[in-house]
């Protein structure tokens, strides 16, 4: 049962020629991960749908409250029988039908989806991830790039440059050949004691999950926070490489091209989320 504008159906052709997030890109989205009941960092998503809202100029209607996602995001939890099950929930927001590249309607629409997920907390998953550049495309350093829009085309010809490669996932650069995230998630560095991830302004997803860690590193008194650019060049002589995201908490990377990693720093962060996730 899909949730769009609070009213429920389950057909899933609700898609027209007309649909602005299907024509131009015109739509956001937001991964919440929902366990038993329980939204996993609401706050911070509701925050990031509504400033990534204001950037594309869209009007945000009045009830558009984080209690009114909130309700619409447990109805459809509820609709789907999976409030005793952790699930993925999708919001996608998109301007509503009216003009070409200017749109000529001011209202939005949501549209709210939930699937099914196994894991109710994040484990670490230590098997096989092996990583390499794709330097087919870069990303833009800018606003635009930090947001989850419609427009992924990278991260989709990324997904796929990997898949005919044997690679378990890639990291993308931006134009000024500095490493900024994997495809489906932020990078994290770790040298000695020091703990690195790109900043906002390389172009990298503005992250639920990298915001997360960030917090647990500033209290952690044996390593260093770095928010710079990575070159690839560091890439080889780090100690860890992982990714994160909400759904998977943090990937590990295990080797990339001939250099393997350990994951001692991935298991500390992870035990920590965790604590964080049963307590929030």
């Amino acid at each position: 049962m899909i949730n769009i504008n609070g009213n429920f159906s389950n057909n899933n052709q609700i898609l027209t020629p007309e649909n602005r997030g299907y024509s131009y890109g015109d739509a956001l989205f937001e991964t919440i991960k929902v366990s038993h009941g329980k939204i996993l960092f609401l706050e911070d998503h509701y925050f990031r749908l509504m400033a990534s809202m204001r950037i594309m100029r869209m009007e945000i209607p009045m009830n558009y409250t984080m209690e009114f996602f909130e309700t619409e995001i447990l109805k459809t939890i509820e609709k789907n029988e999976l409030i005793n099950n952790s699930c993925r929930v999708k919001i996608q927001v998109h301007r509503n039908f009216g003009g070409l590249y200017l749109p000529t309607n001011k209202e939005v629409s949501f549209i709210i989806s939930a699937k099914k997920i196994n894991n109710d907390f994040y484990l670490l998953n230590e098997e096989k991830h092996e990583v390499d550049l794709f330097k087919d495309f870069y990303v833009a350093p800018g606003l635009l790039s930090t947001l989850k829009t419609n427009s992924k085309s990278i991260n989709v010809i990324g997904s796929i440059y990997a898949k005919e490669n044997d690679l378990d996932n890639c990291l993308l650069l931006n134009t000024n050949k500095n490493v900024v995230e994997a495809l489906n998630g932020n990078l994290f560095l770790v040298k000695g004691n020091t703990i690195k991830t790109p900043p906002i302004a390389d172009g990298c997803l503005k992250g639920i999950m990298r915001q997360q860690i960030i917090n647990i590193i500033e209290l952690l008194p044996d390593y260093n926070l770095d928010e710079s650019s990575i070159s690839p060049f560091e890439l080889q002589k780090a100690d860890e490489l992982f990714t994160t995201n909400v759904i998977q908490g943090i990937q590990p990377i295990t080797k990339y091209r001939k250099k393997t990693f350990t994951n001692n720093v991935s298991k500390l962060l992870l035990q920590k989320i965790n604590v964080k996730v049963r307590l929030g």
